[in-house]
């Protein structure tokens, strides 16, 4: 079971598209590192390119909070490539195709009986540790500014109240 403050399930060699090519991601590559791993339930879907691209635009407010993302879908990294050429070339970010599923089962989201990873994100520290946690329908897409406001309220130490943002007040040390 996922839970906050142990440690993220591992993976490694998943295939992954990035940037016109294939690749291989491991979660130990981003060792010392905060990441974003967020699921979405399928390559070329109406939902899913709006959290891609949101995403995308803010990849650089990620990075100056010393902050990887990676995508997941039970896609193809051919499917992945397909897509992501013709409707996506913005992201520039990799997006792991777990065909097997069995990341999706690992971190608790996959559907099983739609063959799918259900939308799932979840941020992990720079020591490989879950600190946050959301899964939604898949009707719904994420915030993508909230999960910066999470990162940078998890990343404070201090005691975040509710509708923080930062330079706003905490309530003290953590």
């Amino acid at each position: 079971m996922i839970t906050i403050g142990k440690e993220a399930p591992d993976f490694s060699d998943i295939v992954a598209y990035q940037s016109g090519d294939f690749t291989k991601v491991s979660l130990s590559d981003y060792k010392s590192k905060w990441t974003v791993l967020f699921f979405y339930p399928r390559d070329f879907t109406f939902i899913c390119p709006t959290e891609l691209r949101e995403f995308a635009k803010h990849q650089e407010d990620f990075a100056k909070l010393g902050c990887e993302i990676v995508a997941a879908s039970t896609d193809s990294e051919w499917s992945h490539k397909a897509w992501f050429e013709k409707d996506l070339p913005e992201v520039k970010y990799p997006v792991l195709a777990d065909t097997t599923h069995q990341l999706a089962k690992e971190y608790q989201v996959y559907n099983e009986e739609e063959g799918l990873a259900e939308r799932g994100l979840f941020v992990i520290d720079d020591e490989g540790v879950v600190r946050y946690a959301l899964v939604s329908a898949g009707s719904v897409g994420r915030s993508v500014k909230e999960t910066l406001r999470v990162i940078t309220a998890l990343q404070s130490g201090e005691l975040c109240p509710v509708e923080w943002a930062p330079g706003s007040d905490t309530l003290g040390k953590a």
